[in-house]
């Protein structure tokens, strides 16, 4: 659930958005997927659907009268991409529906970030999606947090560890949400044992860039070297990495079988151009 958007590339537009990245990866795995967001009434909408239709991809998606969401996206002086999220847009002003509410009661699990809920519709629909699913066995509340420009406050971010079971952050968003909440001055492992403990996480998950990354529970701890691969861009590759880990949960794999599965899907997806290249046979093939 969240954004959906285009990124305006000096070489020109991309489909961007967690949601569609996650909803993609997680069909490629045999999964019932959805995309929730919403587009306004206009080309870079119907672009949006007609991309959404390419990929046989599930969507809710509400036509509101804002304009659909992009984020421009230049090169500085060093070649270093600057974004600007675009605000006040469709995806901002997600309503929720009757429709909406049946999809969130046959719902299994949910991936949804702080950058979504920097609006206060958005955030009403999200935070009422999640109190809408029914309290089963084995469901998954992803909270991937995606720290983006100033689009966050500490009072949603609690909320939304609140309401998560499952964390998803990476070490430099751990180091701001530290400072935040006040954490003393220990290690990034104390401060996620911290985080799973106080808000009651069946899961969290840190990633570390090059440096691998961890699957924190209460009884266990997973941790993953990134494998060394020749990147192409490493757009989508932690969306992909969520998709995989929760297909594989879902499916009823260890935490380290999953966690070693996501690593290599996230690795593979950073050798190719766009985030949802179609995965290859041996890959797909693990969740069965």
């Amino acid at each position: 659930m969240g954004e959906a958007l285009w990124d305006m590339l000096p070489e020109g537009k991309k489909i961007g958005g967690a949601p569609a990245n996650f909803a993609y990866h997680v069909s490629q795995f045999g999964f019932d997927s959805c995309v929730v967001s919403a587009i306004g009434n206009d080309e870079l909408g119907d672009e949006i659907l007609e991309v959404f239709k390419e990929k046989n991809l599930n969507h809710q998606i509400e036509k509101v009268n804002y304009p659909t969401g992009t984020v421009q996206v230049t090169l500085d002086n060093e070649g270093i991409p600057c974004y600007e999220i675009k605000e006040n847009v469709a995806w901002d002003n997600i309503p929720f529906t009757d429709e909406l509410k049946r999809l969130a009661l046959s719902t299994r699990a949910v991936c949804f970030g702080s950058l979504a809920q920097r609006n206060e519709v958005s955030r009403k629909t999200i935070n009422q999606f999640l109190d809408t699913m029914p309290d089963l066995e084995g469901q998954l509340k992803i909270f991937d947090i995606n720290l983006r420009q100033h689009f966050y406050t500490k009072e949603v971010l609690k909320e939304s560890f609140e309401k998560c079971n499952v964390l998803k952050i990476n070490d430099e968003e751990l180091v701001v949400i530290s400072r935040m909440f006040g954490y003393p001055g220990i290690d990034l492992q104390d401060k996620c044992w911290i985080l799973l403990a106080k808000y009651n996480l069946k899961m969290l998950i840190l990633t570390c860039g090059t440096n691998g990354s961890y699957v924190f529970t209460p009884g266990v701890v997973s941790f993953q070297e990134t494998p060394k691969v020749p990147v192409a861009d490493t757009v989508g590759a932690g969306d992909s990495f969520t998709a995989a880990f929760c297909a594989s949960v879902l499916t009823g794999k260890t935490i380290q079988e999953a966690h070693k599965l996501a690593v290599e899907v996230s690795a593979y997806v950073c050798t190719q151009s766009g985030a949802m290249p179609i995965l290859p046979e041996v890959l797909r093939n693990r969740i069965g």
